[in-house]
């Protein structure tokens, strides 16, 4: 068996952690009541804008801020038959976006990325509906599978029998827990989407926009869809009610995994039990140690994120080479852990430490490549640079852990540094000598955090003094703890 899926449900919000086999923090989803993810839901738009010099246009989907269409996302859904009975699959048709939207229209649009940061929600025309087994896509004639059946005749056997049972106009995703599914239990999930769809179609016809036509499912029952399967040896949750939703859910659409569920009821509470709420702060931290000596620096930019390999403590017993590699290649797992537990997202860049033989650099990015097979999100990753970069794109739909649980440092506006106190000191000695300039002989009161008072009083004694002494002033120095370490205050008295 393999590992565990923890959820912890409170007023406030659902957490939810999957553990691996070795009752290892793997991954970690947090939903808060106030910012419930909207990515999976169906709505009735109004086109607010277009803007042709970006190709995009600004929708109206009853939220604080317009949601974004591109172009390409709208093309995507496009019914090709309209276009003539000639046109080949698959064929891209490039009309531009004032071509195919006006302002005023309403659209039937899906939110594909959540709000991140200041950008609104990222919608699409492009519907997906996911069930147990299968993801439903109207209006598409295509079959996928999903790339982690890696069996052959499993995966002709799944595409054969979903031939067979899918309506015309529609097409099917067949996601990894199909993996030794029944035709009856395929065609349930089928049924189940294609009824759906017909419900959101009906409601689209009645209501004016902007309209919510489906709100796809809470955190708790997407972890059972999503993640509970034959290899997860139970799902343990600590509350009643809950527990009761996810029962009934589970034996609906899937009563064979029913014996996994488990209502936890001790009195310690479920995360500290299982010995997750003491991983959590580890995985905000920017410096991650490897157990050689070595460690990763994780920095979170606006455009991207970036990861530095180095060897620290770590001083080997071979070569040069050698020791490198093999930090280089412990880092590797340890990076494929932290992009899926912190949930990064968009373009990441890996600066391993460098290294001259051509046969580590492949073996490095063949490990790479394996560790981060198991990770959910679509990845993309370029072979390791003659720089030793690995650079790569990780799908972003949700906030990383770090944007949901953390905000930008009020005192540092983010930079992630502050001035020291011997900075501080010297722009009070700057402002001090402006003084001088019109006001003579005047006595000055410094306010200023300790740290720094003490700085004036002790090694910077004789600069004070010498603007004491031309400028005729009187200075005194007060150290305030309520002053953070940049701020002070130069008065005349």
């Amino acid at each position: 068996m393999a590992g565990k899926i923890i959820i912890n449900i409170t007023p406030e919000q659902t957490r939810v952690a999957l553990l691996d086999t070795n009752a290892q923090l793997s991954e970690l989803y947090i939903e808060r009541k106030k910012g419930v993810s909207l990515v999976g839901n169906v709505y009735k738009g109004k086109v607010v804008k277009i803007l042709p010099g970006m190709q995009s246009a600004f929708v109206d989907i009853g939220l604080e801020k317009a949601a974004f269409l591109h172009a390409a996302d709208v093309l995507s859904a496009f019914d090709y038959s309209i276009f003539g009975e000639n046109l080949e699959e698959n064929v891209p048709i490039n009309l531009p976006i004032e071509d195919m939207l006006q302002e005023g229209e309403d659209v039937f649009v899906q939110v594909s990325k959540d709000t991140i940061g200041s950008k609104g929600a990222r919608v699409t025309s492009y519907i997906t509906l996911p069930g147990r087994h299968l993801v439903l896509m109207p209006g598409v004639e295509h079959i996928g599978v999903s790339r982690k059946i890696l069996d052959e005749d499993e995966r002709t056997r799944l595409k054969d029998i979903i031939s067979e049972l899918k309506p015309g106009n529609f097409g099917f995703i067949i996601r990894t827990a199909s993996e030794g599914c029944t035709e009856e239990d395929l065609k349930k999930d089928i049924d189940y989407l294609m009824l759906l769809w017909e419900n959101i179609q009906k409601k689209k016809e009645k209501v004016g926009s902007p309209y919510v036509l489906y709100a796809d499912l809470d955190l708790a029952l997407r972890s059972v869809r999503d993640l509970l399967g034959h290899e997860i040896e139970s799902l343990i949750i600590d509350s009643a009610e809950e527990y009761r939703k996810i029962t009934e859910f589970v034996n609906t659409y899937f009563s064979k995994l029913i014996s996994k569920i488990r209502h936890y009821e001790g009195t310690e509470p479920i995360f500290d039990a299982y010995g997750i709420e003491i991983e959590i702060p580890k995985a905000l931290g920017k410096r991650v140690w490897l157990k050689s000596g070595g460690y990763i620096v994780i920095d979170q930019t606006e455009a991207l994120t970036s990861i530095d390999v180095n060897t620290g403590k770590f001083v080997g017993k071979a070569s040069l080479e050698d020791t490198i590699f093999k930090t280089n290649i412990e880092a590797v797992k340890e990076i494929a852990y932290q992009i899926m537990l912190r949930n990064l997202g968009g373009i990441i860049i890996i600066d391993f430490i460098d290294m001259e033989k051509e046969e580590n650099r492949k073996k490095l990015f063949s490990v790479f490549q394996e560790a981060m097979s198991k990770d959910r999100a679509k990845c993309t990753i370029l072979e390791v640079s003659e720089l030793g970069l690995i650079q790569m794109t990780r799908k972003r739909v949700r906030e990383s852990l770090e944007r949901i649980l953390c905000e930008p440092c009020q005192y540092c506006d983010g930079k992630g540094f502050i001035k020291s106190p011997t900075t501080v000191c010297y722009e009070i000695f700057m402002e001090l000598r402006r003084i001088g300039l019109t006001r003579k002989n005047s006595k000055i009161m410094i306010s200023a955090n300790p740290h720094v008072a003490d700085l004036i009083y002790d090694d910077e004694r004789e600069g004070i003094e010498e603007i004491e002494r031309e400028n005729g002033f009187k200075i005194v120095v007060k150290a305030d703890k309520s002053f953070h370490q940049e701020y002070y205050e130069v008065a005349t008295l």
